[in-house]
């Protein structure tokens, strides 16, 4: 108990440090979760008739949010294979860095569910052994439990490897290879449920297709990467850690293939719709085209889909997704495209027409803006001093120090500015007036 009460201790110690830079992102992602906070306060004091949810759209820019990051969390199984299936030591070195965005996003989830509940205080019912949870029967209730499992796996599996590491022990593999074994199962799970969710409404044909769990992984696959790809160049660009360009090029090349795969299987949904020329066209019609008059995610969809056409031609020529500006901006295109397609694209379409053969166009208010923005910022926020602590672990510049009880800390800044790295990166000792010399507690 000793030793992990003095990890913790290195942790706190370690997360309050850093440049300029690292102060000024934290302070902005503090001060965008306390204005999301206090919109929520006020949406939780008048309810949700504060945003632009009816009895006809029941679930809106909430919805779409979890319904987006669930794939973002899924991801993290396209490092997870290569690094302990086959064994690719240059994605190994990197796949703690995608269980971390795994729980960012998961915790990001939990939060969208938890702001779209309209009495929050009876959340208890769903959690398990105190609530009524109407397991296996309910699809919610597996919701429930896979999200919360893959959470707790992921935690448990990156804690327990960066715990080991900062002691500089090499992980248990006996423990650790049946768990990252078990996350790939269980990623591929929560994506499937919840696309399950939507698949087992009859009564609402948008989505009632059975091609929408393979639709949701393929397009997991894409905006999951393409985020990873992002922040692995920025972690490049701005600290000392090095991810080489082989694990980049490799995540690019598989996010090729399930862009095709997305692609593939938007346009058989599209085409099945649009031939059978059924009742059941609406939805697909008013999102592509407009319905009697009704047109505003029209411009939205056919940007998400001039994106993710974009930025598969991008990754499909190895020249271009090798080469890192052409490649940023295939990464850019895929996230906010596969945000609009499989966010708004998807559920709102869903309520169109009503039971009633009426159109109501739902546009999220200030209210639901502003509480998002508070969400993301903490999902940014978590995985932001998750990195903070994991990756100088990674880097042997945060580990126990010679005593065995204190902490080295051997990175004060974490963000590195560029000009200053190539004079920085390689030597972890510095001057007694240099900022970023090294801590050590005994």
């Amino acid at each position: 108990m000793k030793e992990i009460w003095h990890f913790y201790k290195g942790t706190f110690v370690l997360v309050g440090k850093g440049s300029k830079a690292y102060y000024i992102w934290v302070g902005a992602l503090l001060v965008l979760m306390a204005i999301g906070a206090a919109a929520y306060v006020q949406q939780l004091n008048q309810g949700l008739a504060l945003t632009a949810m009816t009895d006809q759209v029941s679930w809106g820019f909430y919805i779409s949010n979890f319904t987006f990051l669930v794939g973002v969390a899924a991801a993290a199984v396209l490092l997870v294979i290569p690094a302990y299936v086959y064994h690719w030591k240059p994605i190994k070195e990197i796949a703690v860095l995608g269980e971390l965005l795994a729980i960012s996003a998961i915790v990001m989830c939990l939060l969208f569910v938890t702001v779209d509940i309209g009495r929050p205080d009876r959340f208890w019912h769903l959690i398990p052994g105190i609530g009524i949870l109407n397991f296996p029967s309910s699809l919610l209730a597996w919701d429930v439990i896979v999200l919360n499992g893959y959470l707790i796996l992921n935690l448990v599996i990156a804690v327990y490897i960066l715990y080991n590491m900062y002691y500089r022990r090499e992980p248990n593999k006996s423990f650790t290879t049946p768990l990252l074994l078990l996350s790939i199962p269980a990623a591929i799970s929560i994506h499937t449920v919840t696309a399950f969710l939507y698949n087992g409404l009859g009564a609402r044909p948008f989505w009632n297709a059975s091609i929408l769990a393979p639709r949701f992984l393929a397009s997991a696959f894409c905006s999951g990467p393409a985020f990873m790809i992002l922040v692995f160049l920025l972690i490049r660009r701005y600290t000392r850690f090095n991810i080489k360009d082989e694990a980049i090029h490799k995540i690019a090349e598989l996010i090729a293939y399930a862009m095709f795969i997305n692609l593939f299987l938007l346009g058989a949904e599209i085409f099945k719709e649009y031939y059978t020329d059924t009742l059941h066209l609406a939805p697909m019609k008013y999102l592509f085209q407009g319905l009697h008059g009704h047109s505003a995610l029209v411009p939205w969809i056919w940007t998400a889909l001039l994106f993710n056409i974009s930025a598969f031609l991008i990754f499909l020529v190895p020249e271009t997704r090798k080469n890192h500006v052409t490649l940023v901006l295939g990464c850019i295109l895929i996230f906010i495209g596969v945000y609009i397609e499989k966010g708004m694209g998807l559920i709102i379409p869903g309520f169109v027409p009503d039971v009633l053969h009426e159109i109501y166009e739902y546009s999220p208010t200030g209210i639901e803006l502003l509480v998002t923005a508070g969400i993301w910022a903490t999902g940014f926020f978590v995985f932001t001093m998750l990195l903070r602590v994991a990756i100088p672990i990674l880097n042997g510049d945060f580990h126990v120090s010679d005593d065995g009880v204190g902490y080295y800390i051997g990175d004060q800044l974490f963000f590195i500015p560029s000009r200053k790295r190539g004079a920085q990166g390689q030597g972890r000792l510095g001057t007694a007036r240099d900022s970023a010399a090294p801590e050590v507690n005994n």
